[in-house]
């Protein structure tokens, strides 16, 4: 009973700060909005141009460049909407799923695509999504509609998953409408089993995840909710939908929400192991009562306790951060933790989130994308998923204040053993060119290199580079495109074609990259997976999840930098079934496979000469 009213209270209160942020939002207006810190001061650069479209330096090192044309990827574009972005369901854009679905040993590349209101109506075609199979000499050939993937519906989310455990992978797609779960046929063709497996949905879907909460082998899914969406009644002012009269961002017009609407529940369900699913939303605890606008939810082992937590990026609300209790439920751990708000007690914005140990001492830390004329948040995890906002200390604060950030991924981009962070950027509102903000529509990414766990460098944008590409991004996947061992970034960018961004930075360090197969009582891709790999005195981690960035999927192969070491001391997975296991690498700038139980099955060299590849296992 005593936990009752505890659980009574706390809903209240969430409630209560909910209310309070509708009617006092930071974006000076009478009606809702998304969360900011207040509206700075324009940042602009030595041409006059706002920061977020310029700052560009003339001389340094390049790291990435852009090759979306020569890749092949242009051909292609997102949809979503008008170009006057007149109500919110056209503003946020899509996500990015990296997945081998042949398995070919290459990444390809899943490109989910929005809808218009005349699509919707059966009055156009819709927008298909893309598969972009990797021809494995740096060009893709788009094989949705062969594949059977286009969705045709209005698209937001994917995630990667084995979720039937037959040893290749799946794709799941949210939607706005009915969600799809394309089973892998084996074949190069994809069959939509979602009705048949219970998990469809409804409504607005956003950033799923597979993870194996329970330990039965098999993977879960977990979908976050959005917002309530009507087409017959969307939410403009003085609408049945919309409870004020104005929406404005700094005194303009704009598309109202998603604070002041009505939000979309959480859900949860659990594999059956027959190829159907049963929400357990409730019974797990997981639901979101409170219909938080939630954005990007990840599966990971947060307090290496051997099971995966669950934590969700929820927009202008309160993040969400449940701990696995080992019994089929979790403990909203959210505001305890110190992830539900930011340091100063303030929800934020939140659209992408991205996990990784970036001080190298075995702790997932968490980052996340939030809205402009606000800092990106960096949580640091203290141990026992306690976390503490150390954004300023780290120095990635300043320089992301007039962005909107999306995707973002922890990536070790110069193969120096510790994880950079690079963010993905774009505004939601087109008004913002009109005025002197200091924000811009179209957006360059931002990279921060990691001066060894102690401080992060801003790498500034050389002109020309990938890092120069000015676009308005939304999802975002990261992985070794080229098999070179070096982190790529696919961009999913908003009524745009895609942008990859290829690694080329000349370090000249060292890599392994591992592809795990888990055994009978693991999921098959080994998701959840956590691996330890000692090197140069070092000991980095790397974990198998799926999901997270914003709304995207990333290379689920675990990456690893060595500078300039020739030598793997040890590698230790700890895998999804509670076991561990230690082994030893025969040498380094290879993709190993690695089977539980059976050790190293595999090798792919693509730098080797001749190219050699070994079969792989199981």
């Amino acid at each position: 009973m005593q936990s009752q009213r505890f659980l009574a209270a706390g809903i209240l209160i969430a409630a209560l700060i909910v209310l309070t942020n509708v009617l006092t939002s930071a974006q000076e207006s009478s009606g809702g909005g998304a969360s900011t810190g207040g509206s700075h001061a324009a940042v602009h650069d030595a041409q006059n141009r706002p920061i977020t479209a310029g700052g560009f330096v003339d001389s340094g090192p390049i790291i990435f460049q852009n090759v979306s044309q020569q890749a092949g990827l242009t051909a292609w574009r997102h949809v979503m909407g008008t170009p006057q972005k007149q109500f919110i369901i056209e503003t946020n854009g899509s996500g990015v799923g990296l997945i081998d679905y042949d398995n070919d040993g290459w990444l390809d590349i899943y490109l989910v695509n929005g809808s218009t209101y005349d699509a919707e109506q059966g009055k156009t075609t819709p927008p298909h999504a893309a598969l972009f199979h990797n021809n494995h000499d740096g060009t893709f050939t788009n094989v949705a509609e062969k594949a059977g993937v286009t969705n045709d519906r209005w698209g937001f989310g994917v995630a990667i998953g084995d979720f039937d455990n037959d040893g290749w992978p799946d794709i799941y797609v949210s939607n706005f409408g009915k969600n799809r779960l394309y089973r892998n046929n084996r074949d190069g063709t994809f069959t939509d089993v979602a009705e048949k497996s219970g998990v469809t949905l409804g409504n607005w879907s956003t950033g799923a995840t597979f993870g194996d909460y329970d330990g039965d082998g098999h993977l879960d899914l977990f979908v976050p909710g959005y917002v309530h969406y009507d087409f017959s009644n969307p939410p403009i002012p003085h609408s049945k939908a919309v409870n004020y009269s104005l929406c404005q961002f700094r005194g303009v017009s704009v598309m109202c929400g998603p604070r002041g609407l009505l939000g979309e529940q959480d859900h949860l369900f659990h594999n059956n192991g027959d190829g159907t699913f049963t929400d357990v939303s409730q019974k797990a605890g997981v639901s979101d009562p409170n219909r938080y606008y939630g954005f990007t939810g990840v599966f990971a082992d947060l307090n290496n306790d051997g099971k995966v937590d669950l934590v969700v990026a929820d927009d202008s609300t309160p993040n969400y951060l449940y701990l696995n209790k080992g019994n089929g439920t979790f403990e909203d751990d959210s505001y305890a933790s110190g992830f539900a708000l930011n340091q100063e007690g303030r929800e934020t914005a939140t659209m992408g989130i991205a996990l990784g140990d970036y001080e190298n001492n075995g702790l997932l830390d968490i980052l996340t994308t939030d809205f402009s004329d606000d800092y990106k948040v960096l949580y640091h995890n203290d141990g026992d998923a306690n976390f503490s906002d150390v954004s300023y200390h780290m120095g990635i604060a300043q320089e992301g204040i007039p962005f909107l950030g999306w995707g973002v991924g922890f990536i070790d981009y110069d193969n120096d053993g510790w994880k950079d962070i690079l963010m993905v950027n774009g505004h939601v509102y087109p008004a913002v060119d009109r005025y002197d903000w200091g924000s811009t529509f179209a957006e360059r990414p931002l990279l921060f290199h990691n001066m060894q766990g102690k401080h992060f460098d801003y790498v500034p944008p050389v002109k020309g580079s990938g890092l120069a590409v000015v676009v308005p991004g939304r999802g975002a996947a990261f992985g070794d495109l080229f098999n070179d061992g070096k982190i790529d970034v696919v961009i999913n960018v908003i009524d745009d074609h895609p942008v990859l961004l290829r690694n080329v930075s000349k370090d000249g360090n060292h890599w392994v990259e591992l592809k795990l197969v888990g055994g009978p009582k693991s999921p098959r891709d080994a998701l959840g997976a956590t691996v330890y790999l000692t090197a140069n005195g070092m000991r980095q981690r790397d974990d198998v999840l799926s999901g997270g960035s914003y709304m995207s999927s990333n290379d689920q192969r675990v990456h690893f930098g060595l500078r300039q070491a020739v030598k793997v001391e040890e590698v230790e997975i700890h895998w999804p079934s509670g076991a561990k296991e230690k082994l030893r690498l025969p040498a380094v700038d290879r993709i190993f496979t690695i089977e539980e139980g059976k050790g190293i099955t595999g090798v792919l060299c693509t730098q080797c000469k001749p190219k050699s590849i070994m079969k792989k296992g199981r």
